[in-house]
């Protein structure tokens, strides 16, 4: 059927953008380096502030933190779709920086104020008064407040700098392939500040400072973001993206008993809207079922630009190529939940063991503060990502000629087998702190926990460093994956997927914590995650997340093989979507002035 309408074809020209990446690097960069400085400095001590001040057991404190981190990771794909849909980038960035910055005031307060936490916790006393309800509810409007900080800030803080260079140069290539690497190392930094300087005033000095510093941090990241105000590049939402992924899927459903055909070939819809920002994709052979939400039927109306009436019936083939683009990523974003959960327990349980190990410098009194143990995560970490920028890349594409020098795929499963590493090392030092406890003179005990062991704590070094080499692996990774696979009118949405996976790596962890403790506690025994380490087996829970992470790692290089990337197929020859206000129908479909 042939929808009569105005012969007028509307014909819109792409917005003209005025990139300036370079000039704008500087309050980018600044405004995240601050923004991470003032995020992860409260969060970096957060589980020695929980167990100490609020006076939380250790297994409450770790399962609280992984929730609240979990549900400020998932909330990212709720900050995308609004992003994307309704408010752009840089007003999401601004408002969930103010919503972010207000969580980390009430946050300090808990700890200026008496009464919003429970009384101090003597070191001799075995039990300790908890905190009522009024401080717990203040204290998760502190946090509550984070997450709505964290559910815009993150997904669109990356997407937005990268907004800033054209990705249809060369140099504007190379400046996003950079400024991830640099988007990471800005992050590092925050956590060495935070893991080191903010740690020991918080631990040693004052919580009501400590926590006040990154709140101050968090303001000044703010100011620097309205500074560049008039450089940035601010794309226009395009609408709900999630709502034409929907369409397609519907589309394909409605039209499920067509037979089934090539779009080089018979009545299909190519029509593509010349404002959209989207790239042209050529067909693809996977997910084939999908390609029935092209085909053109008798009762679909069409207008006189070439598209449909009624995109419920009747989606484009690049609507449906994008819907793949997506489906393909799923798989690939399964594994990540699972590599993750060795990074999670690097920032939680290695401060318990570093806490029962001997902390001393040398033969000095300086005891390196728990919570700053991580910081050797992060040394590893922002070492490798610029050798691996400036030095190795250019090395590989030299020799592969090829891109990168590896794909982005091949990166990410090195990181995974990498976490399996940091896993089977931390069960070895965990095994042979636990021995020198039980077997050699101790230091003391801990309050509340037990013995402390007279092997070093520098032992823990090692996973440390290792999981920090599989963070710039497969962390870098990832998001280069997403950003670059995902189409362009959904990259907000593409920046939450990796928190997303995170998230899921965070309740993942929480629940295989929970199960553990009730499964191996039995009667008199405090089973493998027991308070008192030193009772517990801690080595034998990360020698099973290690034999996880394996089967993992299997399941990827399974997923990585069968993967297509974005653009490239067996039909990219024969096929290609040009957006030229028409249609190509069967001679028996013709389209109406």
């Amino acid at each position: 059927m042939v929808m009569e309408e105005s012969n007028q074809v509307v014909n819109k020209k792409k917005p003209q953008m005025n990139y300036r990446g370079i000039k704008a690097m500087p309050f980018i960069i600044g405004t995240e380096t601050f923004e991470k400085l003032g995020a992860v400095g409260m969060m970096a001590n957060v589980l020695i502030y929980l167990t100490t001040v609020f006076n939380m057991k250790s297994i409450t404190a770790t399962m609280f933190l992984t929730v609240i981190s979990g549900t400020s990771n998932l909330a990212t794909l709720l900050g995308a779709i609004l992003s994307d849909t309704y408010f752009g980038r840089y007003y999401t960035l601004a408002f969930a920086s103010i919503a972010a910055f207000l969580g980390l005031l009430v946050i300090d307060l808990t700890s200026v104020f008496k009464n919003l936490h429970p009384p101090h916790c003597q070191p001799k006393q075995e039990e300790c008064q908890g905190p009522t309800p009024g401080q717990i509810s203040f204290l998760l409007m502190g946090f509550g407040l984070m997450i709505i900080g964290a559910a815009g800030v993150r997904p669109c803080n990356f997407a937005f700098g990268a907004d800033q260079f054209n990705p249809n140069t060369e140099s504007g290539k190379r400046g996003i392939n950079s400024f991830v690497n640099w988007y990471f190392f800005t992050y590092t930094f925050a956590q060495l500040v935070s893991l080191t300087l903010l740690v020991y005033i918080q631990s040693n000095v004052s919580w009501s400072i400590g926590l006040a510093i990154p709140a101050g941090l968090m303001l000044i990241g703010i100011l620097l973001l309205f500074m560049g105000s008039n450089i940035y590049v601010k794309i226009a939402p395009q609408g709900s993206p999630i709502l034409g992924l929907v369409q397609v899927i519907v589309a394909a459903f409605r039209k499920r008993g067509l037979k089934q055909q090539h779009p080089d070939f018979g009545s299909v819809l190519k029509y593509m809207a010349s404002d959209s920002i989207n790239s042209k994709l050529p067909h693809t052979s996977q997910f084939r079922f999908l390609d029935k939400a092209a085909i053109i039927t008798s009762d679909d109306l069409i207008k006189p630009d070439g598209s449909a009436v009624n995109s419920w019936r009747l989606s484009t083939v690049q609507q449906v190529e994008e819907v793949k683009c997506i489906i393909r990523v799923i798989p690939i974003w399964a594994s990540a939940m699972i590599y993750y959960v060795p990074i999670v327990l690097m920032h939680s349980y290695v401060i318990f063991q570093a806490l029962q190990s001997d902390r001393r410098l040398g033969s000095i009194n300086f005891k390196i503060p728990a919570s700053s143990f991580v910081v050797f995560l992060m040394i590893s970490y922002s070492l490798w990502i610029p050798i691996y920028d400036r030095i190795l890349v250019p090395f590989l594409e030299k020799v592969r000629g090829k891109e990168g020098g590896i794909t982005v795929l091949q990166r990410m499963g090195i990181g995974i087998g990498l976490s399996v590493l940091t896993m089977l090392l931390a069960g070895i030092v965990e095994d042979q702190r636990r021995k020198t406890a039980l077997t050699k003179p101790t230091l003391g005990v801990f309050p509340r926990k037990g013995e402390i062991s007279s092997m070093s704590g520098l032992w823990l070094v090692f996973p440390l460093s290792v999981a920090g080499l599989a963070e710039a692996f497969t962390s870098v990774g990832q998001v280069e994956f997403y950003y670059k696979q995902f189409p362009e009118n959904m990259r907000s949405v593409a920046g939450s997927l990796f928190f997303c996976g995170i998230a899921m790596s965070s309740y993942l962890s929480s629940l295989l914590i929970s199960i553990v403790h009730k499964v191996t506690e039995k009667g008199q025994s405090s089973g493998w995650l027991a308070e008192d380490l030193n009772k517990g087996r801690l080595d034998y829970f990360y020698y099973m997340v290690a034999g996880l992470g394996s089967l993992n790692l299997v399941y990827f290089l399974a997923c990585a093989k069968w993967y297509k990337y974005k653009g490239t197929d067996e039909y990219t020859d024969k096929f290609d979507v040009e957006p030229l206000q028409r249609l190509e129908l069967t001679d028996t479909k013709k389209l109406a002035a």
